[in-house]
């Protein structure tokens, strides 16, 4: 097993395209180990980790995006955030035990949800439905529906490694229709170049070798490659600080039932305990 947690971004320079190749291992483990996900679900997770990382690869600007997918199925809520460091986190909920594999058989009827908060500025959101056959035809249809540019995506999953590549249209040029054909034609030939990426090879193989195998006959500009980490966020303070939010004397009604607080971050299972003397502040508040 390979240990990529890269992103790397690549420029077709003839022929007014992008790309993205993401390649996941030690990060995608730091995310499923303390949870008793079916197989299944692990796949779809690893699937949705990378779809958000190539997501993250095309902010211009310091902020998060959070890709969400909800249903009537067994999953309920599957959720993956990740900023323009390519630091990521990511949770599933079930409803039920399932030893479903595809997306529908986990997700059942739904719609995917990507959330983008800008550190400055407003947020904005995109909901798709989930109504082709796999994950990456359908964050190719939200590129589609919603920021109108020709995207492929390729994602691949196993319980050790995940991976995924984006190739994306750049419109180019005056606009003409021979313009836009030319461009059409080499959006879908770099497609079907793409196409031939084997699960093998982009769990194995770094990123020169595998893009010099894939395109050793157009000129492609690599970037500077980007380390991809898992971060939870969770902390001491901000459990205290949700505390904060309860009444004071509900505090001290859960303390002299329990003998603490207790609280466990959904995403790595860390749990945190508050006995009464960490407490003693926000008790003392009480009014008699």
């Amino acid at each position: 097993m390979s240990n990529f947690n890269v992103l790397n971004r690549y420029l077709f320079t003839d022929a007014h395209a992008r790309g993205e190749l993401v390649q996941l291992s030690s990060s995608y483990q730091s995310i499923i180990k303390n949870h008793n996900y079916p197989e299944g679900v692990q796949r779809l997770l690893g699937e949705l980790l990378a779809a958000t990382c190539l997501l993250t690869a095309t902010l211009k600007f310091e902020g998060d995006i959070t890709v969400q997918l909800q249903g009537n199925g067994p999953v309920g809520y599957m959720s993956v955030s990740g900023d323009n460091n390519q630091q990521m986190r990511g949770i599933a909920k079930l409803t039920q035990t399932t030893d479903g594999s595809t997306l529908h058989e986990l997700i059942g009827k739904g719609t995917m949800v990507i959330t983008i908060r800008p550190k400055q500025g407003e947020a904005y959101q995109g909901v798709v439905a989930l109504e082709a056959d796999n994950l990456a035809d359908c964050l190719a249809h939200y590129f589609e529906v919603s920021e109108q540019i020709d995207t492929k995506v390729w994602l691949f999953s196993d319980s050790k490694q995940v991976a995924g590549a984006l190739v994306q249209l750049l419109p180019d040029g005056d606009g003409s229709i021979e313009n836009k054909a030319q461009q059409q034609t080499d959006f879908e030939h770099l497609s079907q170049l793409t196409n031939t990426i084997k699960q093998e090879e982009i769990f194995n193989l770094e990123a020169e070798a595998l893009l010099y195998r894939l395109y050793h006959q157009e000129k492609v500009s690599l970037f500077e490659p980007q380390q991809v980490s898992y971060l939870c966020g969770c902390s001491e303070e901000k459990c205290l600080s949700a505390i904060a939010q309860i009444e004071p004397s509900e505090i001290k009604a859960i303390l002299a039932e329990q003998g603490k607080i207790s609280m466990t971050c959904d995403y790595c299972v860390t749990t945190y305990d508050f006995d009464e003397t960490s407490l003693e502040s926000f008790i003392s508040k009480v009014k008699h």
